[in-house]
């Protein structure tokens, strides 16, 4: 049995989550509830649960807030959200969970069964989540990609190409280093194309400031900067040919 607190200023959200977790998730066992960062605080002081369901918006503050009073935190957080399009976007960047009101109970338990496998802090990947925040209408310079083992805080500037494995994705970084991440390449797309990365073909993203050359050869196929070689779909190649074209 796992403990959990809820920190939400809404009664009325709380009782539904409350209900929600009784139903769909029986092994946690909620030992509180507050409706603000200083209720909240004073809960945390008693006893430390092993989940906090935390809104970012609260009545006296935000749920970051509370995170910065207790900046050892060992509990795991699912942030809870209303839908709004800078949150959404800052939660990819960060990779933290995260529910959006209204809860829907099918993400809840996917939410709750990733934090009990959780085997390290998501302070790194919470603090991206502040900064992508406090600054909506800047891209973060940097994403988190939580791999089984670890979270790994990654200069998006550093990210050479990305290829898809399957339901997985292998990013390849400027030291050399492969990070393997369990989300799609299509998710992944979706967050760096704002970054000049573009999809080369149906299992290939590359970031345009290492491309080099195109080589006609072999059905077409770009040579990076690293000296990687990847090949380039057939409708792909008119936008790659005029993406060389401009950088030359």
């Amino acid at each position: 049995m796992l403990t959990a607190i809820i920190v939400e200023d809404m009664p009325e959200a709380i009782q539904l989550l409350t209900s929600d977790l009784r139903t769909y998730c029986p092994d946690i066992n909620i030992t509180g509830t507050a409706g603000s960062v200083v209720h909240a605080a004073k809960l945390l002081r008693q006893e430390m649960p092993d989940i906090i369901f935390l809104d970012i918006s609260l009545g006296d503050g935000t749920g970051f807030d509370l995170l910065e009073i207790f900046p050892e935190l060992k509990s795991n957080v699912i942030f809870i959200t209303a839908h709004e399009e800078f949150a959404l976007r800052a939660f990819r960047y960060s990779a933290t969970d995260y529910l959006l009101k209204p809860i829907d109970s099918e993400l809840l338990v996917k939410a709750v069964e990733k934090v009990k496998h959780q085997k390290y802090s998501m302070s790194p990947s919470i603090e991206i989540l502040k900064e992508t925040i406090k600054n909506p209408y800047e891209l973060p310079t940097r994403i988190s990609l939580s791999t089984l083992e670890k979270i790994h805080i990654v200069t998006i500037s550093d990210i050479i190409r990305c290829e898809s494995d399957g339901n997985n994705t292998w990013f390849m970084l400027h030291s050399g280093e492969k990070v393997y991440v369990t989300k799609t390449l299509k998710y992944f797309e979706d967050i760096l194309i704002h970054h000049n990365f573009i999809r080369v073909h149906q299992s290939h993203l590359v970031n345009f400031n290492y491309l080099m050359e195109f080589s006609k050869k072999d059905g077409g196929f770009l040579r990076l900067k690293n000296g990687h070689e990847v090949p380039v779909s057939v409708r792909k190649k008119p936008e790659i040919m005029h993406i060389l074209d401009r950088l030359g």
